[in-house]
């Protein structure tokens, strides 16, 4: 691999629960316990592990919204765990994120045009109608799209919305945070499919984070499995997937149901439904 554009090493984080009574300080909980990780230019990388695993501790060390108790994290050659808010403009400018609840990271009280715009504004670049409208098309949405608010559109939408405003300030990194887990299994695989092709035609390097091993073998071609704040097992998807070597990861992989599963039980019962409500009486 040449340089990483994102660098971990001996990552270690640690907070402490708030207390439960007068006398005692909370328990110190593990998070993370130096954990190692490279991630290359244009790769589609995912991070998978059980709720408590550290993954979602982990991405927020990643983009800077945390800090590791200790340890090094660099992005594209740049110190970035223990620098300056002030010195991280880069940084929010190079990597986007998208979140698991569209409906939660969009602000319901502006219009979608001004939502994608927001970070622009935030980075200096106040002009940017043409953008929004570049970005609405990228994602499959109208122009007039702009003009609406967040609950006129569906959670599938609303998603499309929140990738379309990661997108605008021209990012070359974006973290998607269990993207897809909120939406209906219909819509899954249709958002999927647009963020792989977005990351082709915007060059951009993914950090997909999921619970789902279905879904991250779709959408990566290298995985990273986690357990208790450790990276257990990582390496080429398909090598990890046919050939896991880690036990923990062996039963991830034996309990795991597939995308292609879950979306032929949607069918099944949809279509048992449709009988259902053909064979009613007039």
């Amino acid at each position: 691999m040449s340089d990483p554009v994102i660098s971990a090493r001996d990552v270690v984080r640690r907070y402490r629960r708030p207390r439960r009574s007068l006398t005692r300080p909370g328990p110190v909980v593990q998070a993370l316990r130096g954990v190692d990780l490279d991630i290359g230019y244009g790769e589609r990388f995912g991070i998978v592990g059980e709720s408590g695993s550290g993954k979602s501790t982990l991405i927020r060390l990643l983009a800077g919204l945390d800090r590791p108790t200790s340890g090094s994290i660099r992005f594209a050659g740049k110190e970035i765990a223990r620098a300056p808010e002030r010195s991280l403009k880069f940084l929010r400018r190079d990597l986007q994120m998208v979140f698991q609840d569209p409906m939660g990271s969009l602000d319901p009280r502006m219009k979608v045009g001004d939502i994608i715009r927001e970070p622009l504004i935030a980075l200096g670049h106040p002009d940017a109608r043409g953008r929004v409208a570049e970005l609405l098309d990228a994602v499959g949405l109208p122009a007039a799209a702009a003009d609406r608010y967040p609950h006129q559109f569906s959670g599938g939408q609303r998603q499309r919305i929140s990738i379309a405003r990661a997108l605008s300030p021209r990012p070359k990194v974006l973290v998607a945070d269990e993207p897809v887990s909120a939406l209906d299994v219909s819509v899954r695989a249709q958002i999927l499919n647009l963020l792989m092709d977005l990351v082709d035609e915007f060059s951009l390097t993914l950090v997909f984070v999921s619970h789902d091993l279905s879904v991250v073998r779709h959408v990566c071609d290298t995985v990273a499995v986690m357990r208790d704040g450790e990276i257990v097992e990582r390496g080429a998807t398909g090598s990890v997937y046919d050939n896991p070597r880690h036990p923990y990861t062996q039963a991830l992989l034996a309990a795991a149901p597939t995308l292609e599963k879950a979306l032929a039980v949607h069918r099944t019962a949809r279509t048992e439904r449709k009988e259902l409500h053909d064979d009613r009486p007039d």
